[in-house]
């Protein structure tokens, strides 16, 4: 019975969407974010798929997680620095673990790391859109 209600309360939002005008506003924004894209010689697709992630997320009413925050303050004040892991390293943590752990947890960080940068360099190139 729960799934019947979360999919009627989804459906509730679907139809709200469309009688406001959430998906006519998209399609017209889509399409200036295109423009400007072919206009300053940015890759259209990448674009689109930059603007598709954005919306699903406004729907989703995703947040951005405490890690990116984090990553995103860092390189908007200082930039990309050489010791970047290092400064996310949770220190106290970090000396509980025993070496084999200390590598799967910088391994993971890095990982992290990595997917909040190329995120954050997709900001920045498609924010300039809007």
């Amino acid at each position: 019975m729960s799934n019947t209600c979360s999919l009627r309360e989804e459906a509730r939002k679907a139809k709200n969407r469309i009688k406001s005008g959430f998906w006519a506003e998209c399609k017209e924004e889509f399409s200036e974010t295109k423009e400007r894209a072919r206009e300053q010689g940015l890759n259209e697709s990448k674009a689109g798929r930059y603007f598709k992630t954005q919306i699903e997320a406004k729907i989703e009413g995703r947040q951005e997680d405490e890690f990116y925050l984090k990553v995103k303050q860092m390189l908007l004040s200082e930039g990309e620095v050489s010791d970047a892991i290092g400064r996310l390293t949770d220190k106290a943590y970090y000396e509980t673990l025993s070496y084999e752990e200390k590598q799967r947890y910088t391994l993971s960080l890095s990982e992290k790391y990595l997917r909040a940068l190329e995120k954050f360099r997709a900001e920045c190139e498609f924010e300039c859109l809007k």
